[in-house]
């Protein structure tokens, strides 16, 4: 498989030789950050026809079809609405933190953004501990949304911000175990170390009865952080307006709106990371013809698309299932995905412990 560090390398040694290493670091991290943002938009307007593509097939609808063929300018036509829309503050907000909130979602989601593996050598930031960086990161967005419900002094963004809070608290724990249970399989908290131990077997198939719970229950879990549905109550319409965001408009409500589908996208990007190899491709022990056929595939195109198809499942929740209520949305936490989660965290330290793992 093709090495990307490579180019990487080469760019960075064109620059140093050329100008100074501070301008050199400077500039790179400027390209950086122009790509990330690039990638981050591209990504969005592709997740947003996306869902709406597979929302109307559930439907027997047919989507999007007018703005370009198949519809495929219909989310670049909405962005450009965004973009022109006043932004509108109201009179009896707290301004700064009304204005304060979409930017700490957005940075949260940008932060967790920059930690996926997106191929063999193409890793924004990479140090041992980046999946407890991960972690932290991704749960600054909770204040954001909590900022979002109190600053806006409306009773429905206030209970929509405490539900959102109650529920991404609770589920942040099950989210959490799931991971821990798959980095003590793995041995180790670096993303490309986890990614490399899985070079000869996925996760989900190498893991055993373990890997295949904590499959489950990060993606039950997941479905849940990103408030989706069934767990949209932060945001149900038919209760709450639009929930923590009702007062929002223009581009800071746009940034809500990014944000959600982005997490979407990193939480699938996740669970492709832990459990089905990243951007590793899919090797089987002893098909070495196979094997080779599968290293000609580029790594970035096989973590995107694992997270496109895990992407998939979490909107095909949301499409099937009918919005929980607040009670069973913690019970389902609380009584039943947190102790079995323990349990199977025990059960994956058994399970190294004694080498009953492939």
């Amino acid at each position: 498989m093709y090495d990307l560090s490579i180019i990487t390398n080469w760019i960075h040694e064109l620059l140093l030789s050329v100008m100074p290493g501070w301008l050199a670091t400077t500039i790179e991290c400027v390209a950086i950050g122009v790509a990330l943002l690039l990638v981050y938009a591209l990504l969005a307007l592709f997740y947003i026809y996306f869902e709406r593509k597979v929302c109307a097939a559930f439907q027997c609808r047919l989507g999007p079809n007018r703005v370009g063929p198949l519809g495929l300018l219909q989310s670049f036509a909405d962005m450009f609405k965004m973009l022109i829309k006043e932004i509108i503050t109201l009179k009896n907000v707290d301004r700064f933190l009304f204005a304060l909130a979409p930017y700490l979602v957005i940075i949260a989601s940008m932060l967790s953004f920059s930690v996926l593996p997106w191929g063999n050598g193409l890793q924004i930031i990479d140090f041992n501990i980046g999946i407890f960086f991960l972690i932290a990161v991704s749960s600054i967005g909770v204040l954001g949304i909590l900022l979002a419900g109190w600053s806006s002094n409306n009773k429905f963004t206030l209970i929509g911000a405490l539900r959102s809070g109650a529920q991404m608290v609770s589920y942040e724990l099950s989210i959490g175990l799931s991971v821990l249970t798959m980095v003590a399989f793995a041995g180790t908290m670096s993303v490309t170390g986890i990614v490399e131990a899985q070079k000869d077997l996925w996760f989900i198939f190498s893991g055993h009865i373990p890997a295949i719970i904590a499959f489950v229950i990060y993606l039950v879990a997941g479905t849940a952080e990103t408030n989706r549905g069934p767990f949209d109550l932060p945001e149900a319409e038919s209760e709450l307006t639009a929930g923590y965001h009702t007062e929002y408009s223009g581009m800071h409500f746009g940034f809500f709106y990014l944000a959600e589908y982005l997490n979407l996208f990193i939480v699938s990007g996740v669970a492709a990371l832990l459990f089905f190899g990243g951007w590793m491709p899919l090797h089987i022990p002893g098909w070495d013809g196979f094997n080779e056929i599968m290293d000609y595939i580029p790594s970035v195109l096989w973590f995107v698309i694992k997270a496109i198809v895990i992407s998939f499942v979490i909107i095909w929740f949301k499409w099937t299932f009918p919005r929980l209520r607040i009670d069973q949305l913690l019970n389902l936490e609380w009584k039943y995905l947190l102790p079995i989660n323990l349990f199977n965290l025990v059960l994956m330290v058994l399970v190294i412990v004694y080498g009953l793992h492939f």
